[in-house]
């Protein structure tokens, strides 16, 4: 009975320039397209609502590449995007958003054949699945969190992952309610300046500049540092930096406790490298390093062909979770048989997908974290959702406030507590509106 169709699907661009690089994986980003997503969808009763969606293309981290530029990659996945809104319109069974997904993967396989990696491939594809489910949740006036249990979705898990689910269902795994607030994890890209004499020029722009002058104005307690993997003695100082100017900034709010998430983007050649950068942070900064929260994804992201890097005697000191890895379920087997302890999930590997993993993982034991892909305005709030229904997660990423505020605009006004950061932490009790609260 509360089944739906899809309608109707239109998308389209939206391109904004980061108010200053952004370094990761060893390459600075300078710009965002987005993809937005309406999609329209009835009931067999004939009731019908429009959903929206918006993920950034984040081609960079999706789809890197040594021999294509940018631009191309960037055109490669808007090719994908037009072959999945093909499929996706072309859809026409009735079903629950999580179960719409699970027919179409077949034709969206199809869609981003070629060079296209998978993880390309996902993000594509999120922002259709996002909008799906927004427009569930708005036809039956709630909020999605609430349509996961059994009065909405038919089955168990054991549908979607296997037999060893059985008897289990996605709303056991879930909050119905958002948690009240969580901590934000403020990005440290390899290029952001910690001190005044890391300043070449300033952009005197209204928003904080240096490390110590986030601390100051949105009291942040939880800090992920970009670093660069291939580089022992500048990730090594890089740290130590980070830790003597949060040190200053935090005595002078009088903050006792503060967290590091530590980024490697792949580029640690072995296990080896990251087990002698904790030995070496160890004997300059053994503070930093009792700070550490959890380390992701040191290594590359083909675990099949990386299998000899394994995280056994690393993740005795800290969890290491993986994130540009994580792209189905096997992949997560993968890991934990590695020695992984953590995943990290993600809006734009898809709504459907993230839940059904997040389930997965909490059912392994294995620890969990949302993580951004520089999501703006509406992909900031359904990542926000994720982090505040998936219990355990320590704390959300939201680093476009940071690189690309223009993105942003008018989405401050209307959830302040989520754009506007008071006291280190996002307000995602707000999340409470029908659909995925990012109502337009």
């Amino acid at each position: 009975m509360t089944a739906i169709r899809i309608d109707e699907i239109r998308f389209g661009y939206e391109d904004f320039r980061y108010r200053a690089p952004f370094r990761f994986g060893g390459v600075a980003v300078d710009r965002v397209t987005l993809v937005n997503v309406h999609c329209r969808v009835s009931t067999r009763a004939g009731k019908s609502a429009v959903g929206f969606g918006s993920m950034p293309l984040g081609n960079v981290w999706a789809f890197p590449s040594r021999t294509l530029p940018y631009d191309a990659t960037l055109s490669a996945m808007k090719a994908v995007v037009t072959r999945i809104a093909a499929e996706v319109a072309s859809f026409r069974e009735y079903g629950h958003p999580i179960d719409v997904a699970r027919q179409l993967e077949p034709a969206i396989d199809q869609a981003a054949t070629g060079t296209v990696p998978v993880l390309a491939k996902l993000v594509c594809a999120s922002p259709f699945d996002a909008a799906i489910h927004d427009a569930f949740g708005k036809v039956h006036g709630v909020n999605c969190y609430q349509t996961y249990g059994r009065d909405f979705l038919q089955h168990d898990l054991d549908y979607y992952l296997g037999p060893e689910y059985r008897g289990m269902h996605l709303g056991d795994f879930l909050d119905c309610a958002p948690r009240a607030n969580l901590p934000v994890n403020h990005t440290v890209g390899a290029l952001d300046p910690l001190e005044e004499c890391d300043l070449r020029q300033r952009l005197n722009d209204g928003l904080p500049e240096l490390l110590s002058e986030w601390i100051s104005v949105e009291g942040l307690t939880h800090f992920k540092l970009k670093l660069n993997g291939d580089d022992l003695r500048w990730d090594v100082d890089r740290v130590v930096a980070v830790e003597r100017a949060a040190a200053i900034a935090q005595h002078l709010r009088g903050c006792a406790q503060w967290w590091y998430t530590l980024d490697f983007n792949e580029r640690c050649r072995n296990v080896a490298y990251l087990l002698e950068f904790l030995r070496k942070l160890e004997e300059r900064a053994p503070a930093a390093l009792a700070r550490i929260q959890y380390i992701e994804q040191p290594t590359g992201r083909d675990l099949a062909a990386d299998s000899g890097n394994v995280m056994h005697e690393a993740a005795k000191i800290c969890p290491v979770v993986i994130d540009e890895a994580l792209v189905d379920l096997e992949s997560l087997r993968l890991a934990q048989e590695m020695g992984y302890t953590g995943v990290a999930i993600k809006a734009c590997k898809g709504q459907s997908q993230s839940l059904l993993l997040a389930a997965a993982a909490r059912h392994a034991g294995m620890f969990l974290c949302v993580q951004d892909l520089t999501c703006p305005g509406a992909a900031l709030i359904q990542s926000a959702g994720l982090a505040a229904h998936v219990p355990g997660v320590a704390a959300i990423e939201a680093n476009a406030r940071q690189y690309v505020p223009a993105a942003n605009a008018g989405w401050e006004e209307r959830f302040p507590g989520i754009f506007c950061i008071q006291n280190g932490v996002m307000a995602t009790g707000q999340l409470t509106g029908p659909g995925l609260s990012a109502v337009i």
